[in-house]
């Protein structure tokens, strides 16, 4: 990551350690948001353990630290997973640092992202309720703008006016992750809010569109969800990014677009959103080929006149689907007198 820190870091205190790092980082062009992750996750390690240099740790030391974060991660599901998620970052920055100082990797064993199959979204009817259930236009630009753009929290609470082609219905990000501007595109919805928005605004361009801390962000979603008769759990900023994915994916917008659109550096982080629409797919699929076994069975008490279709065909005794043209009924072995033979499809 780093050529290997002066001698004098591996015998210093660690918190001086921390800062010789942290400022490591920020010469390399980190974002200060990246340094921020890093400074919490260490400093929760340092503040649990207890430790003051770098001979103090060892592999228990690790091991205790994240083993009770993770016993502490809340009871239900959401909590338990937002932990794990928190956890497998911190334990990512604090064996970088680790190793930095000097110790090997496996030191610090890093906690297992949750699956991505865990990704959950709302449906388009559930985002209309929340617009429904909108209070004041803040509320509207904030759904709108994280469901027809796909923004991330501090993304859509970092754009100005300036960042705004209101004609052009266009936002450029530059408060992006991995500090990669990109552009994102106005829906319906969200270029009349954002375009009310600027009419109502001071002249300064510099004013942010949505004035508020990532938690007040957070607090507005979870009472518009409680307006609109969702489950809180379900509605969250990132959620609602989720959202756009899917939605745009079943719509046919390309992989590759949606990743520049979200901001991927990898297109393998967006094709998380393939196995959510893969569900849509396969639910649809059974909807329409998977019919109820009662309502295409036959009596099997006798043999009944041919079914009127050239295209199912069911054995006269048990009443099961067979093969057009089959001579056996694969199922229960009987063999189709003559005249009896399944229909052949046309």
């Amino acid at each position: 990551m780093f050529s290997a820190p002066p001698e004098h870091l591996k015998n210093s205190d660690l918190t001086y350690s921390l800062d010789y790092f942290l400022n490591l980082l920020r010469a390399s062009g980190a974002s200060e948001k990246t340094v921020l992750s890093y400074k919490s996750a260490i400093e929760d390690f340092l503040e649990f353990s207890s430790v003051k240099k770098l001979s103090d740790i060892n592999p228990g030391t690790v091991v205790n630290w994240v083993n009770s974060r993770l016993k502490k991660g809340g009871k239900s599901v959401v909590e338990k997973r937002r932990t794990q998620v928190t956890m497998h970052y911190y334990t990512m920055f604090v064996r970088r640092w680790l190793n930095w100082l000097g110790l090997p990797k496996e030191f610090v064993p890093v906690v297992k992202k949750p699956s991505s199959s865990e990704i959950s979204a709302l449906t388009e009817d559930e985002v209309e309720r929340l617009i429904s259930a909108s209070r004041d236009l803040k509320d509207v630009l904030i759904v709108s703008l994280l469901f027809e753009t796909g923004l991330r929290a501090n993304e859509l609470l970092s754009i100005t006016k300036n960042d705004v082609n209101v004609e052009g219905k266009e936002v450029t990000v530059k408060n992006a992750k991995y500090g990669k501007e990109r552009v994102v595109f106005l829906g319906e919805i969200s270029s009349e809010a954002v375009k009310r928005r600027i009419e109502e605004m001071k002249a300064n361009g510099e004013d942010r569109l949505v004035d508020l801390s990532y938690n007040g962000l957070y607090k507005r979603l979870k009472s518009l969800a409680r307006r609109a008769g969702l489950d809180e759990s379900k509605v969250r900023p990132h959620v609602l990014r989720h959202t756009f994915a899917t939605v745009a994916i079943r719509r046919g917008v390309s992989l590759p677009a949606l990743q520049r659109i979200l901001g991927h550096s990898d297109i393998k982080v967006t094709q998380i959103y393939m196995h959510l629409v893969k569900d849509d797919l396969k639910r649809e699929y059974e909807e329409k080929f998977s019919k109820n076994r009662e309502q295409i069975r036959r009596p099997s008490s006798s043999i009944e006149s041919k079914p009127n279709t050239n295209i199912l065909s069911y054995c006269p005794y048990c009443g099961n689907k067979i093969i057009p043209g089959s001579k056996f009924c694969p199922y229960c072995g009987a063999k189709l007198p003559v005249g009896e033979t399944a229909p052949e499809s046309t």
